[in-house]
């Protein structure tokens, strides 16, 4: 069942809640990845291997890129990756629920297989990358990592991904694009209590409540089939959230459609990245492969494989500025 907040209510959320201090925005949290229900889904054209048998995209090894690779790694041979689950399509478990497969995992093998090595992606809590990765027992995290300052004090960087929200609406709604706060101005909008996603709302809300506009009705709910069902019975407008998920579930349903997208960090921008220990190079090897499968197409092909293409960046940056710290 859904709550709503009163007035006063979102004020309050507001005053608790610093955008800014929102580092990881999506960041899937510490929750096990669950398993599919079939090992294809195919609906509004769009197919999902959901198998064990990935049949992923293949790579040639990129010399220039694997020549940056540090000598230690390469004396090894091995690139060991890990991510954290429970978010489709970043990170899920396949049919056979032992298999990780997703788009996080396809980009950690495209970059392993560019700089020549063997890769081995594991599963981890999210609570446990940081040390891992940190300590050197693991060499890199792909979980939707977002840049941060505080995080860059740690780790380094090199960006594979757009950090995006997506407002979402019923296939054959009638709303128009959201592209600004009196867009939203008087929908009914489920979204995620505590998240970065929220205290965007609730900016937005707020700065039409002073304008004479209509309020938001915010709505939460506590599980993914209740907000779903609210949402196909008209009962919400909308939804706001990590747009990754929700474009998988458009694609993979057609029930719904995306009507927006906004940076994760707005009004700042946040990108997802490549994460590695500080100082030992390895975020260097990456960026250089991440370039090259963006310049050869491999990069697209495996977003759209996913139905993340709206996430697509240009260029790998090392290191771009991060959202500040609290």
């Amino acid at each position: 069942m859904a709550t709503f907040r009163t007035k006063p209510a979102l004020g309050a959320a507001l005053a608790v809640t610093s955008l800014l201090a929102l580092a990881a925005c999506s960041d899937p949290g510490a929750t096990a990845a669950s398993a599919p229900s079939s090992g294809s889904t195919t609906a509004a054209g769009k197919t999902f291997n959901l198998a064990p048998e990935q049949d992923r995209i293949t790579v040639d090894v990129d010399a220039e890129a694997a020549a940056l690779v540090p000598e230690a790694i390469k004396t090894d041979g091995k690139l060991t990756v890990v991510t954290t689950g429970g978010s489709a399509p970043l990170t899920l478990f396949a049919t056979d629920n032992k298999t990780l497969i997703g788009s996080e995992v396809d980009i950690a093998y495209a970059v392993g297989e560019s700089l020549g090595l063997e890769v081995e992606v594991l599963p981890v809590a999210w609570a446990d990358w940081p040390l891992g990765v940190e300590s050197g027992k693991y060499e890199a995290v792909l979980s939707n990592v977002t840049v941060t300052e505080a995080r860059k004090e740690k780790f380094d960087f090199a960006t594979y991904r757009n950090d995006l929200l997506g407002f979402y609406a019923k296939a054959d709604s009638t709303i128009g694009d959201i592209k600004e706060a009196k867009d939203v101005a008087g929908k009914r909008i489920i979204v995620g209590s505590g998240t970065n996603q929220e205290a965007i709302l609730v900016r937005w809300d707020e700065e039409n409540r002073a304008k004479g506009l209509e309020p938001v009705a915010f709505q939460y709910y506590d599980d993914d089939s209740a907000s779903t069902l609210a949402l196909q019975s008209g009962r919400a407008d909308l939804t706001f959230g990590p747009n990754a998920s929700a474009a998988y579930k458009a694609a993979k349903d057609g029930k719904t459609k995306e009507v927006g997208t906004l940076n994760g960090g707005w009004p700042l921008t946040a990108e997802i990245a490549f994460t590695t220990q500080k100082g030992n190079g390895l975020a260097v090897a990456a960026q250089a492969a991440l370039n090259q499968l963006i310049e050869d197409g491999d990069y697209a092909r495996i977003l759209d494989r996913w139905g993340l293409s709206s996430e697509a960046i240009q260029k790998s940056e090392l290191n771009p500025a991060g959202l500040p710290k609290k």
